[in-house]
Parts: C-alpha cells; structure tokens; sequence
C-alpha cells in the first residue's frame, strides 16, 4: 500500500522534516539528485545528449536548479531558462550553486527534452503572465517532458487549469499527491515515480491499495466449503431499465459471493434467467423474510426516482442490519425527498455516487466537488455515518476517518452501465469483508477489467458486458 497526501498536507510534512532536524537544503539536494537521475534515464531511453530545465522562482525551480548542477557537473549539456524576478530563498541559493547557462528569455532553439520545474504543490491560482507563456513553451515544444513533483498548471483537486504542462513522467517526492492521481492529473503527469527523499510525517494519507491489499481478501479456499460461507447478496433493480439489474447480477456472480439473488420486477424476471441462470431471481413485490436476511443489498440501479422507492429506502434504513449499498435512482430519490433518513439507519450504508449524483446530494456544485473530492467526500461521510464511494476516473473512498484513492482504471469505462456492474461486484464483496475495504477492492477490480477488456477490445470498443467478463482475470491476476 501506498499513501497519497493532499498538497496541505505534502507542506505540513514538510515543514515537519525540517523542525526534525533536517535543512530545507538538504531536502532540496536530494530532490534535484533524484530528478537528476531520472532525467538522465530519460536522456538515455529518448537517444538526446541535451536539455533545458524551465525554473520557476520557489522551491520546484531550486530543484531544478539542483539537478541541472549536478547533470552541468557530469558533463551534460544543460540550459536553464529562469524569467522569475524573484526567487526563494533556498532556489536562489541553488541558482548560485549553478555554473551553467541561464536563460532568461523564452529561447527559439527547439530542444528534445524539458523539465517542468515551474510550480510545486503551492499553485493555488491560474498561471498567468511569464509562467502561463512558460507553460505554453513545454506544451508546444514537442519535447519529450518530464515534471518535477507536479505538472505546473494542475490544481489540487487534480483538475487541470487552462494552462497546464502535459508531461511524459512525473518525478515526485516523498508520497504520491492526490493531484496527479485525481481528475486530470493522470492525464497530465503521465508515468509516475515517487522518489524517497527523507520526508517524515505523523499525517495519515489516503490510501493507495495495490494488488497485495486486494489478494488479502481474496485467499485460497479450502475443498471443504459451501455456498453459504461465502455471502448472501442481494440486489433489487430494474423498475425503469432492466439492463442495469442484470449489469449488476452479472459482476455480482463473478464477485465469489455464495448467492445472489436478484429481484426485479415481473417483466423482467425471464430475461433475467435466460440471461444469468445462476442467479436466484424473484419479481420484486416489496421487502421480504429473505430480502431482509441477505448479508448485503444493493438498490437503486435502474429503478426511477419515485416515493415508492423512497419509502423502500426508509425501510430498509430503519429494519436491515446488513450492509445496504444505495446508487443510482436510489441515491437520486434521496436527493429529492430527503436525506437526513440515513442518520436514522440501524445497518450499515455504502454509497456510490458519481459527481453529478453527489452534487444533488450535497447541493455543492459539481466544479467545487471536483476541485476538493476528498474533503467533500469526508464530510458527507461523517456527517451521515456511511461510507462514501465518489466515482471518477479515480475514485475516492471513505468512511469519515480512513480515505482511499483507487488508482486503476481505463477510458473503457466511460459507458452507460460501469457503475452498475461496480454496484453489482461491490455487493458480492461486502456480503463478506467489510465495507471500507470492499469499496477499495470492487473499485480496484472494477479498474482492472477495465484495463484487461480495453487490451483486447480497445477503449472504443469495450462496453459494461465486456468488464463482467474480464472481473475473473482481474481477481486471478491478484
């Protein structure tokens, strides 16, 4: 497992080494030596003896600075082009360590490889002016281009202003950063390498779950066993569209759960066995003895947002004492009726919205969910007492007091129906682990297949039908 820190939290851990004893100088030192080495390799793989550092004035130019020292010392032909009119204290002093070339105007020599060492994690505006023509410079130079800790231009919530480098790698410090793993910053950053530099810190990131977390909910089973050791799963869905419930029953069986038992209603119950014959399926005709005995449920998926499905809900919420996952029109009900119902819950409750869902949720508009999901995310989950799955292309997960950021996932799930078969194997999983860290599994397998069915199908082509069947590579491969 790795951890991920917001940018606050990078300069607090920061700030942290240093009272510890450790000179900011040392830090930069062994930041530049770092993006010095990497660098060199990309020299190496690009076939370039040539490059230009572009510095900004804090301390991601004095890293840059550093590096450029280090490669000028060895023999390298480096350039660094600066226009900052001030700098920090610690970047000039790396500015004086320099005996190369410092440009101070943007140079019409076109150059194979360019560093990004504008902005770090301090940006907290639009780039503007030198830096926004800077930026502009790295994006049109058709250079091969590798940032120093962020791409300069990507924000917080890891949306990307305007003006942002796109870059091949990202060199980054100490921990992964939520930016470049969130919205755009994948985009952006290109291949990440996070470089241990000394940055000690008491403050708790999120998560990053790797395949050795998932393996660990996913061990070998014993000859010996039955169906019934492995989870009684529910899912009731399909009042409106019918092909979201059976999306859902389909990741459900390849989940391991023991049942799943499906309840849609009258029409669509033969399609549904014709479809997924292992299913149990039963028209839907209200809550009932075995609805309620089932280790987990998952509604909402294609129902409609309606008063009845409200009502459903409040059941539930007040008489269930298993795991309910909420998605869909059932997180669009609550929207519109009302969702102070889940502070009255007597089971435990994951939910599963996309930004537009949560935005009707939260009545925050989906530009401030995006610009800070985890904090957002937090205080939904602490408010209510329930586990929040916010998806994107990178998903957050958090039960109030842990946070995960789910790092896999492909192009290929952006199709009508992924969140359906997420609900769906999420509902497998938390019939038998618990629900923070079933959340970050069925997002992590969710991921993988999509990754799998984009290498053989494409990112075009591959739809929610062609995940399901790639849900069983994805957990064998663990």
């Amino acid at each position: 497992m790795k951890f991920s820190y917001t940018n606050n939290q990078m300069r607090e851990a920061d700030a942290r080494t240093v009272e510890s004893g450790t000179p900011s100088l040392t830090l930069m030192e062994r930041a530049g030596d770092a993006l010095a080495k990497a660098v060199r390799a990309a020299m190496e793989k690009q076939g370039v003896d040539d490059v230009l550092f572009v510095c900004g004035g804090g301390n991601n130019g004095g890293d840059g600075f550093v590096a450029a020292r280090i490669l000028h010392e060895s023999g390298v032909d480096v350039q660094v082009l600066c226009i900052a009119e001030k700098l920090s204290y610690d970047s000039e002093a790396m500015k004086k360590r320099f005996r190369g070339e410092v440009i101070g105007r943007i140079p019409r020599r076109r150059y194979a490889l360019i560093v990004d060492c504008i902005f770090g994690t301090g940006l907290s505006r639009a780039p503007a002016g030198t830096e926004r023509l800077l930026i502009d410079f790295i994006n049109d130079s058709g250079a091969y281009v590798v940032a120093c800790d962020l791409p300069s231009g990507l924000k917080e919530g890891g949306v990307a202003f305007t003006h942002c480098v796109r870059a091949d790698e990202t060199i980054t410090f100490g921990y992964y950063k939520n930016s470049l793993l969130l919205a755009d910053g994948g985009d952006h950053a290109g291949a990440i390498t996070v470089v241990d530099i000394g940055i000690t810190s008491a403050i708790k990131g999120a998560e990053v779950w790797e395949n050795t977390d998932v393996k660990n909910f996913f061990p070998k089973r014993l000859s010996n066993s039955h169906k019934g050791k492995y989870g009684n799963a529910c899912i009731i869905a399909g009042e409106k569209m019918g092909g979201a419930a059976l999306l859902a029953a389909g990741a459900c069986l390849k989940s391991g759960a023991g049942y799943t038992r499906l309840y849609v209603p009258e029409k669509y119950t033969a399609a549904a066995v014709g479809r997924y014959p292992a299913c149990i399926v039963l028209p839907f005709n209200g809550l009932d003895d075995e609805i309620m005995r089932a280790d987990s449920i998952a509604i909402g998926m294609g129902m409609g947002v309606s008063k009845e499905l409200y009502s459903v809900l409040k059941q539930l919420l007040a008489s269930y004492r298993g795991t309910l996952i909420l998605d869909g029109d059932a997180l669009g009900t609550l929207a519109l009726y009302g969702a102070d119902i889940l502070k009255q819950k007597k089971c435990r409750v994951a939910i599963t919205p996309h930004y537009g869902e949560f935005s009707r949720l939260t009545g925050e508009s989906i530009e401030n969910l995006q610009n800070a999901p985890v904090g957002a995310a937090i205080e939904f989950a602490q408010k209510y007492g329930v586990t929040v799955l916010l998806k994107n292309n990178r998903s957050v997960i958090t039960n109030g007091e842990r946070v995960a950021i789910n790092a896999t996932g492909s192009p290929a799930l952006a199709k009508g129906g992924s969140g359906d078969v997420l609900s769906g194997l999420l509902a497998g999983l938390v019939a038998r682990i618990p629900v923070f860290e079933a959340c970050c599994s069925a997002s992590y397998l969710l991921g993988r297949a999509g990754e799998i069915s984009a290498e053989h199908l494409g990112e075009y082509s591959s739809d929610a039908t062609d995940v399901i069947d790639c849900i069983p590579a994805a957990i064998t491969n663990l």
